[in-house]
């Protein structure tokens, strides 16, 4: 629609017509040429955007088909809600405030059932609005509102039921990779090849030369440390410069030995040791395995199960979550600690970096070597930056209890923590600290506490007992999450140089995703004779 303006010569005249100029809309005379010509134009043009401004808002309401208020009160809906407002209007205002307070009003826990009158789809619920039978505004946020906490409470029943299930699948060993330790234990007891010394006696004193790239180890997974040891020296641009010492339990031993004898990595020198071959972890005193013992028995009473946690229905789904991970046999596990000892495992070593079994290496980590540690102990990477706000958005109130006045009088909740994984250790100045007494002292308060200074992992004695001892690295160097969820950049995991699935989705379980899991899986040799007779594969 267009609005005409003709103003006459004199002035006197001023006619605003419709657009077809059929008859005039308003006509205006001026009775004076005393009026300022000026005062007269800018008058006429505020006057002609306010009627453009009027018909503009008619038109919205019409289209909207609400055509139950006139032009003016319209106008005032539009503008404020007490400017230009007709009495009819102040109703309008009132339902939604009874939506609001009924949607406001707390509900408790077994207050909603599921029943035939209560819509379970949002398809049934627009059904049910419809007809004849409409209902008021009250009824409306009341059906609303038990929809919404129906589908609520079976959503989260849904969540617990995928967390539990995901923690009896990462908890256990899966039957083929069981099959994998006994064939090759079964190799090592009648193949001579399968016990050879590792390394050969002439590469032995590589094991203590600090001209080499030391890394160690801590597995009881042999296809696990198989894939590691692999993707390092594979992506090593000077291969004959790794040194990987292994360390397992007494158990492993044998098929780990049996495996990276059948299965060299020359150039690289290989080593392969069980904590039981350690004179100071055979006879001394491990504070580490005395905690162990006391944190099982001191778990099975506290969490009451999993079937416990599980019961609890006031605990948000991923509280829940974090209770069931923390009762995972891998953070009551021996290799879980092992790397609090190594500056009494390599006593000769001024420098290591240390690997978990569940990451891939992607590129080659000598550099590792060049970095100024400026002092510090621990080179590591934070874990409260990044565009990944699931998995980089960790700090210390992320894995300690703040609650607690030992806690809270100590470090600082909001300090940002840093990732177990691939850290750089210089050795030289963990010997001037006292980091592993520290490491001791924190397990011992948390078992006296019945664990609530921390309850996942050895990460948080970790942050403690390194605390002010942290030297911060590139993130390019470690890339985490893989195992918590699929959601991560191609672009990100292929250029990072350790990729990291720390999680319950271990690349080696069926629950591992599909995608994330063929960077892992290209490392193994599916031809091997011992993973086809037990049928591991890709898929």
């Amino acid at each position: 629609m267009k609005m005409q303006l003709h103003i006459s010569p004199s002035l006197r005249h001023v006619t605003v017509m419709t657009g077809k100029g059929v008859r005039e809309f308003i006509k205006v005379k001026v009775g004076s040429r005393k009026l300022s010509y000026k005062t007269l134009f800018y008058s006429l043009l505020l006057f002609t955007f306010l009627m453009r401004f009027i018909y503009v808002l008619s038109s919205v309401d019409i289209i909207d088909d609400q055509t139950k208020c006139s032009t003016i009160g319209c106008l005032g809906k539009k503008l404020s809600p007490g400017v230009l407002r007709g009495r009819n209007l102040q109703s309008a205002s009132a339902v939604p405030q009874v939506i609001y307070q009924v949607l406001e009003e707390p509900s408790g826990q077994d207050e909603i059932v599921g029943g035939p009158d209560i819509p379970q789809t949002l398809e049934e619920f627009v059904t049910s609005m419809k007809g004849s039978n409409r209902p008021d505004a009250k009824t409306f946020a009341i059906k609303l509102k038990n929809m919404i906490t129906l589908l609520e409470q079976r959503t989260r029943t849904a969540k617990i039921q995928e967390y539990l299930y995901r923690h009896v699948a990462s908890s256990s060993i899966p039957k083929n990779l069981h099959c994998l330790t006994l064939r090759l234990a079964h190799e090592h007891a009648n193949n001579a090849a399968a016990r050879l010394q590792l390394p050969v006696p002439e590469l032995v004193p590589t094991l203590v030369n600090n001209s080499y790239f030391h890394f160690v180890l801590a597995s009881d997974n042999v296809l696990a440390a198989s894939v590691v040891a692999t993707s390092l020296v594979y992506n090593s641009l000077r291969p004959e410069m790794v040194v990987l010492h292994i360390i397992t339990d007494r158990k492993t031993y044998s098929p780990m030995q049996a495996w990276f004898s059948l299965h060299r990595l020359a150039p690289a020198v290989i080593e392969i040791k069980a904590l039981h071959h350690f004179d100071w972890f055979a006879k001394g005193k491990v504070p580490v395995l005395e905690a162990m013992e006391k944190d099982q028995k001191a778990r099975a009473q506290f969490r009451g199960g999993s079937s416990a946690i599980v019961a609890n229905n006031t605990e948000k789904p991923h509280v829940i979550a974090s209770k069931l991970q923390a009762m995972s046999p891998k953070y009551n596990s021996l290799m879980n600690h092992v790397r609090i000892y190594l500056p009494q495992m390599f006593p000769s070593l001024n420098k290591v970096v240390f690997l978990d079994d569940d990451l891939v290496v992607q590129s080659d980590l000598s550099p590792l070597w060049e970095i100024d540690m400026n002092g510090k102990v621990n080179g590591a990477v934070e874990t409260c930056r990044g565009s990944d706000k699931f998995v980089m958005s960790k700090r210390f109130k992320s894995y300690l209890n703040f609650s607690h006045p030992l806690i809270s009088k100590n470090f600082d909740p909001n300090e940002c923590a840093w990732a177990y994984g691939m850290n750089i250790f210089d050795l030289e100045a963990w010997r001037k600290t006292n980091i592993s007494e520290n490491y001791h002292y924190w397990l011992e308060e948390n078992l006296k506490s019945d664990l609530s200074l921390w309850q996942l992992g050895t990460l948080p004695p970790g942050l403690i007992a390194f605390h002010g001892h942290v030297h911060v690295i590139d993130p390019f160097w470690h890339m985490l999450g893989l195992g918590y969820q699929e959601n991560t950049s191609a672009v990100d995991v292929e250029r990072a140089a350790v990729i990291h699935f720390n999680g319950r989705a271990k690349p080696w379980l069926d629950i591992a995703f599909p995608e994330l899991k063929k960077l892992w899986t290209k490392y193994v040799n599916y031809s091997d004779k011992f993973i086809k007779s037990c049928h591991i594969t890709a898929a």
